[in-house]
Order: structure tokens, then sequence, then C-alpha cells
């Protein structure tokens, strides 16, 4: 196995990210179909990550639609995350782009958020669904005051712009419940499954 931190910048550096991300595309489209047809998955998100070079690119917005179409999903189903770097630039081309995704359904998370170009500018601009707070927040956050109080503020501001918010690397009972607490209602994590194939997902599914 390769760590995606091992191959994604070379693949960035290369271009090869663009074929990628479209397979990978392709990849949840499919999956997304399948699940349509069950109602215990039928309402599920699949979130795919979009690299800053993919999203940038001239036909990004026609490869999406083209790509939901080929494969007749439901493109309220797909949520696309992107990370701070991607809204560094050519804000006014990224907003375009990401509306014209928005008003078929599709949804928008913020991935990563607040270790990088954090912007309260972008963020009122921007059609946002969800922001993600970052594991580098989490991980400590039972011991660390600092985090504790990053934590809160990343959550109020979300709510008071009608985002949601979901927490990455939660491990822990106790993570989890000062997220919840404090009105975070969504999580990703050890505490819940590492990554595992598609059959053992839909598996712990239906273990409920």
């Amino acid at each position: 196995m390769i760590s995606p931190f091992n191959f994604i910048t070379l693949a960035e550096e290369t271009g090869l990210i663009l074929p990628i991300g479209q397979w990978v595309l392709d990849t949840a489209c499919v999956q997304l179909k399948a699940w349509q047809h069950n109602p215990l998955t039928q309402n599920l998100l699949l979130a795919v990550n979009v690299s800053a070079k993919q999203f940038h690119h001239d036909n990004f917005v026609e490869q999406v639609l083209t790509t939901i179409a080929r494969h007749d999903i439901n493109p309220t189903r797909l949520k696309l995350e992107l990370t701070e770097s991607i809204v560094v630039n050519n804000i006014d081309d990224i907003i375009s782009k990401m509306n014209v995704l928005s008003k078929i359904g599709v949804h928008f998370s913020l991935d990563d958020f607040g270790t990088g170009y954090s912007s309260l500018q972008y963020l009122k601009k921007l059609p946002l669904n969800q922001l993600k707070i970052d594991q580098s927040f989490v991980r400590d956050l039972v011991t660390d005051a600092s985090d504790k109080a990053i934590i809160r503020t990343i959550i109020t501001l979300a709510y008071n712009l009608d985002i949601d918010v979901i927490a990455e690397g939660v491990e822990t009972q106790e993570q989890r419940q000062y997220l919840l607490d404090n009105g975070c209602m969504d999580y990703q994590g050890y505490l819940f499954s590492k990554p595992v194939p598609i059959d053992e997902f839909e598996a712990l599914l239906k273990k409920g």
C-alpha cells in the first residue's frame, strides 16, 4: 500500500491528477447509482476530494455535469470536498463554478478548515454546505484549551453562516462528547471505523 501523502503531490506535478480525479469521480458515481436502488443507502452522500489543479481546469464543471449525466445519479447525493488552497486565487471564477454545480444540488465541503488560507471574506461568498474541522485540532482537544477554543469558534462560525460542520480524526468517546456538547453532530474517524472496502462498509450499515 502507498499512502496518498506519497503520491498525490507527484500526481499534481505531472498532471496525472486529472485522469486520476476523473477516475475517482466516475467510481463514486457508479457507487451512488448502485446505492440509489437500495432503501438502506439511497439517502447517503458520497464525498469526493477535488485537487486544486483539477478544480481550476477549464473543463471541470463540464466534466462533472457530464459524469453525473452519464451515470444518471441524483446530484444531491454527491459532495465535492475542496481544500482551502483552491480558493486563494480567482475567487470569482471559483464562485461561478461552484454556483453552477450547486444549482443542480451538488454539495460542497471545505476540507481541513483552519489550517491554510482561512478567510472570512470568502466564507460569506462561497456556496458551501459544510466546513470540516481539521484533525489537528481534534487530536488533543481533551487536554488542550486552545484546541477547544478553536473548535468552539469554528462550530459557532459555521452555524452562524448556516453551514454544517463535521469533525475529522475522531478517535475517542471523549472527543466525540466534547464535539457533541458544542453542537457538532457529524464526525469521521477511527472511533467509528477505519477505511474499509465497500463490502465491509455496507456490512457495517446493515449492523446498524
